[in-house]
């Protein structure tokens, strides 16, 4: 399967998860209006460089394609969308089909991302303490009572997607083959941060 690839550095899109994203480059535009015209899908990746360093970074191989569920187009060709993730994919070979943006061949068959079974209530106890104290250690003002009340899944989506973690650590979670594996790797993750933001003991994750 051919799809068009937006590389765009943490920007992490999974399964029955939403992306915002305001495209603004020429090639990109171009890419989503081709896209609605065709199977309204793009695969959304992250470069293991910033696109800043290089015209064509090398990509990561594990991406996560997205349906565009709502688009605003600007008066000056700016699109706002919206993208519904889909499934994960990994990056077969990239393509050349002669547009300004990069399409590959992905395979849609490497990961199981049917619904996930719910986490254990020690573990999302877990999840859920770890995210408070990360949001008090980086000044955050959250609202703990609606944050309380996502299913499994959507928590530990959500914060995988927005807490500022490096490309590298976005990727480890993106790539994790279940969601308990993404929650354990989501707490090491916010616990090393925490202490980094306060300068306490390195309590390094563990990548895999």
């Amino acid at each position: 399967m051919h799809i068009p690839l937006f590389p765009l550095p943490g920007a992490l899109l999974f399964p029955r998860a939403q992306l915002p994203l305001h495209i603004f480059e020429p090639r990109y535009r171009e890419m989503v209006r081709e896209a609605i015209a065709r199977s309204g899908q793009i695969g959304m990746v992250q470069p293991q460089l910033a696109e800043s360093d290089r015209q064509n970074p090398p990509l990561y191989a594990v991406g996560c394609a997205g349906e565009i569920a709502g688009m605003e187009e600007m008066d000056d060709g700016r699109f706002n969308i919206v993208l519904n993730g889909v499934n994960r994919f990994r990056l077969v070979a990239e393509v050349d089909l002669g547009t300004p943006y990069r399409n590959a061949d992905v395979d849609m068959s490497a990961f199981d991302d049917s619904d996930p079974d719910p986490l254990g209530l020690a573990q999302r106890s877990e999840v859920e303490r770890e995210a408070r104290r990360l949001g008090d250690a980086l000044g955050l003002v959250v609202d703990w009572e609606a944050v309380g009340r996502l299913d499994d899944e959507m928590l530990v989506n959500a914060i995988a997607q927005v807490a500022p973690f490096d490309v590298s650590a976005k990727q480890a979670l993106l790539e994790a083959a279940t969601l308990d594996v993404r929650a354990d790797l989501l707490v090491q993750l916010m616990q090393f941060l925490r202490l980094s933001q306060s300068g306490g003991a390195d309590l390094r994750p563990t990548l895999q």
